[in-house]
């Protein structure tokens, strides 16, 4: 049952468990390029989230929230190094696979810069969780070795419950913030799908991937029930932050 501290996870695609390995599967070259795009995003991903979280620790009120802060990091870097590691043991260079979304990443984290403690706790509980939230739906098409590695990637560093547990505090204590803090979840949702979308437009693998030419890829239908389901679980989680979506 969902609680405030415990968002849900939004169900994601009902399409069958993978039963190629990483071997069998990667023998097509569409799909291997399509997956060392996709880990490549991840492992930046993760290694922003990790110079942001280390970032908002000096902007926490606490010494407490500091230290939460800085474990949260902490992990973010073991998950980028995990996407590392993987990249190498297929002969991958990490570096080079990063690079493509290094400027698309930096220009959301550029658009969306937090102005306080709270805004910076509510872009990493929704901008996070909205990438999340993808990578999940592309994990259900994808070799079960990658498929693995991705899915224990996006553990939960416990960033979502420390979140809402001070964004609700924040709000019961001065209810005016809640209406900025909406505000700024709604500009956050729009940039976070808008770059999304532009990275997958400007990676040919990786919308092959989406719509069906490698593997079991998505159709167009499918695409547009994703973001539904991205969409209503972005509104849960609102919720869960006391907030309107």
């Amino acid at each position: 049952m969902q609680t405030p501290q415990s968002p849900e996870r939004p169900a994601v695609s009902d399409a069958p468990a993978p039963v190629k390995d990483w071997a069998e599967a990667s023998a097509d070259p569409r799909y291997r390029a399509a997956v060392v795009d996709l880990l490549g995003a991840l492992a930046y991903g993760e290694l922003a989230a990790f110079e942001r979280l280390a970032e908002d620790a000096k902007l926490a009120p606490g010494l407490a929230d500091k230290a939460a802060l800085a474990r949260m990091a902490s992990a973010e870097f073991q998950h980028f190094e995990q996407v590392s590691e993987h990249l190498a043991s297929i002969a991958e260079e990490p570096v080079a696979a990063m690079q493509p979304f290094v400027v698309p990443l930096d220009e959301f984290h550029r658009l969306t810069a937090p102005s306080d403690w709270l805004e910076g706790l509510v872009k990493a509980y929704v901008g996070d969780a909205i990438a999340a939230d993808f990578y999940r739906e592309i994990a259900s098409r994808l070799d079960a070795d990658t498929r693995g590695l991705v899915l224990r990637v996006l553990d939960d560093t416990g960033h979502a419950s420390f979140a809402v547990e001070k964004v609700r505090a924040a709000i019961e204590a001065d209810p005016r913030v809640g209406g900025r803090l909406a505000l700024w979840a709604r500009r956050l949702m729009g940039e976070a799908l808008s770059q999304a979308q532009r990275v997958v437009a400007d990676r040919d693998a990786l919308s092959t991937m989406l719509v069906g030419g490698v593997a079991d890829g998505f159709d167009l239908a499918e695409i547009g029930r994703m973001f539904s389901r991205i969409t209503e679980a972005h509104t849960k989680r609102m919720a869960a932050l006391g907030l309107s979506a």
